[in-house]
């Protein structure tokens, strides 16, 4: 079975590390913020499907910032794959394991990560061909020693893990050693707070520092 997730896709992910994870509540918000993530190097997002504007939102990204990897995140429906795709999404990840899900994307060829706690969830997500797999919730689950202890009677299948859920700048380097951790997710790069305030710099500076972490801790691996 043909990995779910492309090799394409994986790759351009582990190569950029840092995925910034967001949620625009108007059109407006898009452009400023991708301005500032791009200028500090983040060219890898997860666009969440929690607000109305989310699909226009992809557009504006797909169409105006081609040098990003446009995700979509909290995908929960079969339609909402179909829905991702047409406004041109290049990938899709989900906080669980749903099988109808994880068909809906092979059906639509739809590169795609479901979200993992478990072993359990991650023969499932197995069954349907993904090998790039979302931790979710990472630290309240049980952080990366979690992690690596449920990866362990998978490691010989290669599998990576892209954690998100309560990291930070403060403990993304531990994560990024890891050999099994393909990229980072984290909505502190770019929080709702930081939107509302307009604060673009601070965006712009917690992305440098970001992807400075990663690259320097991969470097190291």
């Amino acid at each position: 079975m043909e990995p779910l997730c492309s090799t394409t896709i994986e790759t351009q992910i582990a190569k950029n590390g840092i995925v910034a994870v967001l949620v625009f509540n108007t059109l407006e918000e898009v452009r400023p913020v991708m301005d500032a993530l791009t200028s500090g190097g983040i060219n890898v997002i997860e666009l969440t499907l929690r607000t109305p504007v989310a699909l226009d939102a992809i557009r504006i990204v797909t169409q105006e910032y081609p040098q990003v990897l446009c995700g979509v995140g909290t995908i929960l429906t079969p339609e909402q794959v179909r829905a991702a795709k047409a406004a041109g999404a290049h990938f899709g990840v989900a906080p669980g394991c749903n099988p109808r899900v994880m068909q809906a994307a092979r059906d639509e060829g739809f590169s795609f990560a479901p979200g993992i706690t478990t072993a359990s969830e991650i023969e499932s997500a197995l069954e349907h061909g993904c090998r790039v797999l979302k931790f979710f919730p990472a630290e309240k689950i049980g952080g990366l020693a979690y992690l690596e202890s449920m990866n362990a009677p998978y490691k010989h299948l290669g599998l990576s893990y892209i954690p998100l859920g309560g990291l930070n700048q403060d403990n993304l380097a531990s994560y990024a050693r890891s050999s099994i951790i393909s990229g980072i997710g984290g909505s502190w790069l770019a929080s709702r707070a930081l939107i509302e305030q307009q604060q673009w710099q601070k965006i712009t500076d917690n992305s440098l520092a970001a992807t400075e972490v990663f690259k320097k801790e991969k470097h190291h691996v």
